[in-house]
């Protein structure tokens, strides 16, 4: 699993290391730690255009994001 810390990030930041971890570990699940609902809801929305089911959960700081691949 890949994890991407993008706590602290003001989007489209968050989304644009989504998509680079998304290209560069097609297959692979990724974690991803974002702060703000914003970030949330924009990064969930480019993994459900690339096929991938999401999984938020809310943590202390903000929300993980579990993206798992298509099959």
């Amino acid at each position: 699993m890949v994890v991407i810390d993008a706590r602290g990030l003001s989007c489209p930041i968050p989304v644009v290391r989504t998509k680079e971890a998304i290209d560069a570990n097609a297959k692979t699940p990724l974690a991803v730690l974002v702060e703000s609902e914003v970030s949330r809801d924009n990064v969930s929305r480019l993994a459900a255009s690339r096929g991938y089911s999401v999984k938020v959960e809310r943590i202390e700081d903000g929300f993980r994001l579990m993206l798992s691949p298509p099959e």
